[in-house]
């Protein structure tokens, strides 16, 4: 029979291991929830709708960059109506006012969350990371889609308008540009 001092710290430490391989394992989880589900305006990604409807729908725009981002980065277009399941284009502009290269990788959410599941990109900049070098103005486009589906689901039925929003965070410099600036 084990000791009652040992008993406790081994389930402590098994606590312990379990705790932190669930730690480990909630961001990529929560990443896979998010986009099979559309919870938190995850979007879904896809290769465009079968169908467009007569209904139209809003979607608005959104930029911001974090904190220590040195880019102006904006919409091109605050707004646009389009037929649900018609494919969408929109332009997204980048501008690295810096003397260096700058990388940076978007972060996406849509509001409201019920419409997150029902937006799907078929392209987007914010699937690679992007550098700009100094004084580089760029226009990043979007495909995408509001899924018919929306019409029929619960929530979604009601949903309007849909707001897009983007964040640019700054991330280090790729190796082989991270090597060009140095030289």
């Amino acid at each position: 029979m084990m000791d009652p001092k040992k008993k406790t710290v081994a389930q402590a430490a098994g606590v312990v291991l379990v705790m932190g391989g669930l730690a480990w394992a909630s961001v990529p989880f929560y990443s896979w929830f998010c986009k099979v589900t559309g919870f938190g305006g995850t979007t879904a990604v896809g290769a465009g709708a079968e169908q467009v409807l007569d209904q139209t729908i809003k979607i608005r725009f959104d930029a911001s960059t974090d904190r220590g981002m040195p880019w102006e980065f904006r919409p091109v277009e605050r707004q646009m109506e389009l037929k649900i399941g018609e494919t969408g284009l929109a332009f997204y502009e980048a501008y690295n006012p810096t003397d260096r290269p700058v990388a940076g990788q978007a972060t996406y959410n849509v509001a409201p969350y019920e419409a997150g599941g029902f937006f799907t990109k078929i392209d987007c900049f914010c699937f690679t990371e992007q550098v700009l070098q100094p004084g580089e103005r760029v226009q990043m486009p979007l495909t995408f889609y509001v899924d018919p589906e929306i019409t029929t689901d619960r929530d979604g039925k009601f949903v309007k308008h849909i707001t897009l929003s983007y964040t640019f965070y700054e991330i280090d410099l790729p190796e082989e540009q991270a090597s060009l600036s140095v030289e």
